[in-house]
């Protein structure tokens, strides 16, 4: 019996558990360009009631492979808490968009990884409807795509296992009217069966005289070094090895205006077709599913805001497969996609659409990002007993995340055993990839220790990122600190209203004793606090009537000494310095006011 329940928890949760093991938030729209302003009104869209880290598509084209630019626009989606997927594209030609060539990979690649990306999984689309001639250079060609693709994704997965590779999405709706345009099913199975082929013959190590398409091949999947990755042990059979994810058109046909409860091909849930055909075309991996485009045509606004609603809630939100969905467009101000445009011709307002989809409940993502960076500092090797100390240390962030209290993040303070030591350590807020900030923390001592270890940890929802080397010190007694003190223009220093402050910079006082006594020239304070052995200090001695002294300090745990030059006699108005006022004060009590 217990074998029968175990069997069924199985068969029912392991397959929503492979795609909802982390809080994701499916909201997305697709962006025609990556502007701040677009960005912004995205993340007011998919963030929105609840919601963080929701998707935005974007389309990267090879003549604009700016790294400048790209890398500013991905640092504006971290801070605004948007996860990238970047559509590849060539460049138009006439009308048509260049065909991408197996060769083209390597700079594409070297890009790519280039960037520091958002999150950890690194999205990537090879290219665009390919059953569309004029997405492929004029003409529908299986075997280029299964080519190009080959090589594509064997190089991204080569150069980083983060990268997310998908197929391009197909038009499930195209009929077969070749050369232009290809049925979905008929182009997935052609372009499957070549690159099985393509593959048998690079894992073919006795065929040396391989074909000009497959050292075509070759040459493109490369690693950084210009060597071609192969495992041998575990030669690559399946285009599906290197395929992470599904990309989906899901239109809602015929003339897009289908309902949102329909299934099946040319439906919003085109994606659960697309699924069922390539697992009978022998994939047996389970895609997760990234639907970068879909839409209504706009006619009635109440009508295209009712779909998209019912579509998110009863629909997408509710199949665990899917990942994320970005319908197509935000912003587009002209034919031939106008009729797609969520935002308003030649306004700043939105159709209602926008508004519905923003009111509906979200769920705050949690995609993995790479924690990288360092806790660096230089702090005393001796501290004295009950005493309070500010320090600082330097947060150096060079991972993904943006470090701010607000998303979880807390710098901590642990020790080994310890318990005669307080700490309080200040915010981390808005610590940004590539860049380091200084924290400020407190620490009390209580009694003498002969050695305390201490480290720095940076958590996430107490979680730990990074933690630094350790801090070893020892806690010693209390030092007394001697004092020298002369007169001007002669005689020794005298009397117990002297006061002594010690400073480690201009605005930190560390401590202050007043009513110090000094006979003869020689005073003593006992039971310094806050101070840290071999650390230099600033001394400053007052006396009422006197120009007040300073000198530097190293302090040692015993045997301390402060020797000051001669005091001055000259502050007559006991402001704490000279200067004409103290001549008018003289001047006044000389002649008796």
């Amino acid at each position: 019996m217990k074998k029968i329940l175990f069997f069924l928890f199985t068969l029912l949760f392991l397959p929503i558990s492979i795609y909802a093991s982390v809080s994701n938030n499916i909201y997305g729209i697709h962006l025609a360009q990556p502007q701040s302003q677009d960005l912004q009104a995205a993340a007011n869209l998919v963030n929105s009631n609840g919601g963080k880290w929701g998707y935005v598509t974007l389309v990267m084209q090879e003549n604009d492979r700016n790294r400048d630019k790209w890398q500013n626009i991905f640092d504006e989606m971290r801070e605004l808490h948007l996860i990238p997927i970047i559509r590849l594209a060539t460049q138009p030609e006439g009308e048509n968009w260049r065909r991408p060539d197996p060769k083209d990979a390597t700079d594409w690649v070297n890009f790519l990884d280039s960037l520091n990306w958002v999150v950890k999984n690194r999205y990537v689309i090879l290219f665009n409807e390919p059953n569309h001639g004029s997405e492929w250079g004029g003409e529908v060609d299986e075997k280029s795509y299964a080519k190009v693709t080959l090589a594509f994704s064997k190089a991204l997965k080569e150069k980083n296992k983060d990268f997310f590779v998908m197929l391009a999405g197909m038009d499930a709706s195209a009929p077969s009217w070749m050369p232009g345009l290809e049925d979905e099913e008929v182009f997935f199975r052609k372009f499957l069966d070549e690159s099985s082929k393509f593959l048998s013959r690079v894992n073919s190590s006795s065929d040396e005289s391989s074909s000009s398409d497959t050292n075509s091949l070759k040459n493109s999947a490369v690693s950084s070094n210009g060597k071609l990755i192969t495992n041998h042990q575990s030669p690559v059979t399946s285009i599906f090895d290197y395929i992470d994810g599904l990309a989906s058109h899901s239109y809602p046909n015929p003339d897009f205006a289908g309902s949102p409860y329909a299934n099946g091909r040319g439906t919003v849930k085109t994606y659960d077709w697309e699924l069922g055909l390539l697992a009978s075309l022998g994939a047996k991996k389970d895609l997760p599913v990234f639907i970068t485009e879909t839409g209504w045509k706009r006619g009635s606004e109440q009508q295209v805001s009712y779909d998209f609603q019912t579509a998110f809630q009863s629909i997408w939100s509710q199949d665990p497969r899917v990942m994320a969905v970005t319908p197509f467009v935000l912003d587009y101000q002209g034919p031939p996609f106008l009729e797609f445009s969520w935002k308003k011709y030649q306004s700043d307002e939105f159709y209602q659409q926008y508004y519905a989809v923003q009111s509906l409940a979200k769920t705050a993502g949690d995609p993995d990002q790479i924690q990288k960076g360092s806790v660096n500092f230089n702090l005393p090797k001796e501290l004295v007993a009950q005493s309070t100390y500010s320090f600082r240390v330097n947060l150096s962030n060079q991972g993904q995340a943006v470090w701010d209290k607000d998303d979880g993040y807390q710098l901590q303070i642990t020790n080994d055993g310890l318990k005669s030591t307080e700490s309080l350590v200040a915010d981390v807020k808005d610590v940004k990839p590539f860049e380091e900030k200084t924290i400020d923390f407190s620490l009390k001592t209580s009694q003498e220790e002969p050695k305390q270890t201490i480290r720095f940890v940076l958590t996430k929802d107490n979680q730990k990122i990074i933690e630094s080397s350790p801090w070893q010190f020892r806690v010693l007694p209390l030092p007394d600190l001697n004092l020298n003190v002369n007169f001007w223009p002669f005689g020794k220093g005298q009397g117990n209203d002297f006061e002594v402050q010690g400073s480690k910079s201009i605005e930190r006082l560390v401590f202050k004793n007043k009513g110090v006594k000094v006979t003869d020239g020689h005073g003593v304070i006992k039971n310094i606090q806050n101070i840290a052995i071999d650390e230099p200090y600033r001394a400053v001695i007052l006396k009422p009537g006197y120009l007040p002294r300073q000198t530097y300090i190293i302090f040692k745990a015993q045997g301390n000494l402060a020797e000051f030059k001669a005091m001055l006699p000259f502050d007559f108005n006991r402001d704490g310095k000279f200067d004409f006022n103290d001549i008018v004060f003289l001047f006044k009590k000389l002649i008796g006011h």
